[in-house]
């Protein structure tokens, strides 16, 4: 193709005798078809959005090995309206075109084997002996001289299709080599197929497009979706650091007003007993009543540590389950993937049934037409056989009439000799008839035969035709499957989101009950002289206590009353107003 391309070319611009354009026809095609020969045996790249064949690489390759066509790229890589490699590849070898250099550049390609290797299969046009002799075809491309526009073309989305009829035209009239039309109808069929074939591959390539740009955007949802769960993460373990930090100053906090509280109890019942010696029972249940204040802040610090290791329990479960999601959501993007791949597989042969059963009704419309052409060649067989039995009768009726007249009237011979031998002319004429009869019998027979053929080919395609049924059911029940599979990750995803909620409220609990500590003031017995509420001085006999919601100091009947709350879940002593307002708070939120 590209003998007859080149020699085309060549031969059509001297006749035509100025600069060619880009509208000229012969043009076109040879930039096809050398884009064809560049294209045969690249190999595929793979990479992380698909494979990929670039015809673009050799030709930057190409730039390295030579400086003079660094020009031609820096200019093809200015031009606005190419955004493909491909695009890119077709103006570079219109410009290297109108360098009258094709031939020269080329050259690079097929001597540097070593260097191209990586780009081309061993088996490529370039990597071979015909390269060298397409690299020879073009050194005669140096004669013309063309003027393109590369700037007005849109030569990315251009269809590289051969117009074979050009060449077969060019033969017919100048060589004569096609003698017979059924060489033209099969050269005419060979381009329907290769038509036929491109029409296949474009559409394979939007499809690939098609995967290629929905792959991009998921590549970038994924990525969002990655960076909101790491800022997630870094803000939990963050807070985390100050919960730490908080319930560490807490427990500092609280052993010193432990340790103050002892000095000040010790501090009293020395002036105690310095100043009032009979009063030993007294001083005994004070000393019973510290001790059991000094376990309920014991039972409080058990309590924080037993917070404590709920969070990070808490917080190891939160990071199982985002792996868990991560890994569950990879699954669906892989599984979608796959429902993609097989609604397309489930399309094209959707389409190849329809197509194959439109050509079994064509082919059984023509099984019908040839069953009546030989029910026909038949009935005509039937009628030409009884002229023959016919003829033969007459034959013999009038051999059985001459011998009894030549008996009879023996001066009537002549006569009769006459008509027998008109009779004979009669039947070698018939005889004639009889041969061209049986030669068109034996063509209806060998016509049958090739029906026959025919009719077995088409029973083996419909058995094919029943295969694909097969696997196209087989198909659907995979495609089935995985709609189910896909089904119960989502319900998955839904459950670990209601656990993930029940989490997040539970550590929102937490917090708030973090907050809430970290609001309390606790009092201390030496800064309160009477009750918050009722304003009872406090002395022996009225006690101070200790509200451990907000930290005040109450007498007795003030702060009789006992809740559990968020810090402990024992119940613990708390203050009339608190004790209404945390009633308050539970019934809101039921």
């Amino acid at each position: 193709m590209a003998n007859l391309s080149v020699k085309g070319l060549i031969e059509s611009a001297l006749s035509f005798g100025r600069t060619l354009d880009s509208d000229y026809a012969p043009l076109q095609q040879f930039f096809i078809v050398m884009e064809h020969c560049l294209k045969h045996g690249l190999k595929v790249k793979k990479s992380f959005l698909g494979q990929n064949k670039s015809l673009w690489g050799p030709l930057e390759l190409v730039e390295k090995l030579c400086p003079e066509v660094a020009e031609i790229v820096t200019s093809v890589r200015d031009l606005p309206g190419l955004k493909t490699p491909l695009g890119r590849a077709r103006a570079w070898l219109r410009l290297a075109m109108m360098q009258k250099k094709l031939a020269d550049y080329l050259r690079i390609i097929v001597f540097r084997k070593d260097l191209f290797s990586e780009f081309y299969e061993d088996h490529a046009v370039m990597m071979e002996e015909e390269g060298m002799v397409i690299v020879g075809l073009l050194v005669g491309l140096n004669v013309i001289d063309a003027n393109l526009c590369v700037k007005g073309e849109d030569l990315d989305t251009m269809v590289g299709v051969i117009d074979f009829s050009m060449y077969l035209k060019g033969d017919n009239d100048n060589n004569g080599c096609f003698e017979s039309d059924g060489q033209i109808s099969a050269i005419l069929d060979q381009k329907n197929y290769v038509e036929e074939l491109n029409r296949q591959l474009n559409s394979t390539v939007g499809s690939l497009q098609g995967r290629v740009s929905s792959l991009e955007t998921a590549n970038s949802k994924l990525i969002e979706e990655l960076a909101i769960a790491k800022n997630s993460i870094i803000r939990l373990q963050e807070e985390n650091l100050q919960f730490r930090n908080d319930n560490v100053e807490m427990l500092f906090t609280a052993q010193k007003q432990l340790e103050l509280e002892k000095q000040s109890m010790s501090e009293e019942l020395e002036a105690c007993q310095g100043c009032h010696p009979g009063m030993d029972d007294v001083y005994n249940e004070a000393h019973r009543q510290l001790r059991a204040e000094s376990r309920l802040r014991q039972d409080v610090e058990c309590d924080l540590l037993v917070q404590i290791s709920m969070k990070q329990e808490i917080e190891v479960a939160m990071k199982l389950l985002e792996k868990d999601i991560h890994e569950k959501q990879d699954a669906l993007v892989s599984l979608r993937h796959q429902l993609e791949e097989v609604k397309a597989i489930n399309v094209e042969m959707f389409k190849k049934l329809k197509g194959s059963e439109d050509g079994l009704k064509q082919k059984s419309e023509m099984m019908s037409q040839l069953e009546e052409k030989t029910h026909r060649v038949t009935a005509a067989m039937k009628q030409i056989e009884q002229r023959l039995q016919q003829a033969e009768r007459e034959q013999e009726t009038a051999e059985k009439g001459s011998y009894k007249c030549r008996h009879e009237l023996g001066g009537t011979v002549e006569m009769l000799q006459r008509a027998s031998d008109q009779k004979e002319q009669q039947l070698i004429q018939l005889e004639t008839d009889l041969k061209i009869e049986k030669e068109w019998r034996r063509a209806l027979q060998n016509d049958l035969k090739r029906e026959r053929n025919t009719i077995s080919e088409l029973r083996a395609q419909t058995q094919q035709l029943s295969a694909l049924k097969k696997e196209f059911l087989g198909l659907q029940e995979e495609n089935g499957q995985l709609q189910r599979i896909c089904n119960d990750q989502e319900q998955a995803l839904q459950e670990l989101g209601y656990k993930l909620s029940e989490s997040k409220l539970k550590i929102e609990t937490v917090k708030e009950a973090n907050k809430a500590l970290q609001g309390l003031v606790w009092l201390k017995d030496r800064d309160a002289a009477c009750c918050k509420l009722c304003g009872k001085e406090f002395s022996i006999s009225t006690r101070k206590h200790h509200c451990r919601n907000c930290g005040e100091i109450f007498c007795n009947a003030c702060s009789d009353n006992e809740l559990p709350l968020p810090s402990s879940p024992k119940p613990v002593r708390v203050c009339d107003t608190c004790h209404a307002l945390l009633l308050q708070q539970c019934s809101s939120n039921t």
